[in-house]
């Protein structure tokens, strides 16, 4: 821009409110020498924030987890996914804690990668806790169910 060139302010306005209806986080327009260039930092801010509720969420995990994780009848995730404690959404669940279970029935599912895999009860027993919620992601590993 020359020093004698005055600022467009209504170009300006103009352009802003284009980033916000197309959200662009850059946008440029030139005509001859006169150049406006309006860029919104409010991406780079969001961005920042997003990884603290994610980080959040496996540390209040392991904290609570830590002590069903070690118990003997553990039953944890093979994989990483989103579990399903029904069939369907409306069915009755697979189990519910004070069940009794035989070896290889199903527990629940975990859904990966649009594969639902059955988690199978690896011995008999009586199902004391079910530690996850219907539609909660999972990671490896993750204790799922306690069967005593």
């Amino acid at each position: 821009m020359g020093t004698n060139t005055p600022i467009d302010s209504e170009s300006v306005r103009a352009l802003a409110t284009l980033l916000d209806e197309t959200n662009l986080t850059e946008i440029e327009y030139s005509v001859g020498e006169v150049r406006i260039r309006v860029v919104r930092q409010v991406q780079a801010v969001a961005y920042q924030a997003a990884p603290a509720p994610v980080a959040a969420v496996p540390q209040a995990q392991a904290a609570g987890g830590a002590n069903e994780a070690d118990h003997p009848g553990a039953v944890t995730s093979p994989m990483v996914g989103v579990s399903y404690l029904a069939p369907e959404p409306g069915a009755a669940k697979f189990i519910n804690p004070g069940d009794t279970v035989a070896e290889g029935q199903t527990l629940m599912l975990i859904e990966a990668m649009k594969t639902f895999n059955p988690i199978r009860a690896p011995r008999g027993g009586k199902v004391t806790r079910i530690l996850v919620t219907d539609g909660q992601p999972v990671e490896f590993g993750e204790p799922l169910v306690i069967i005593e």
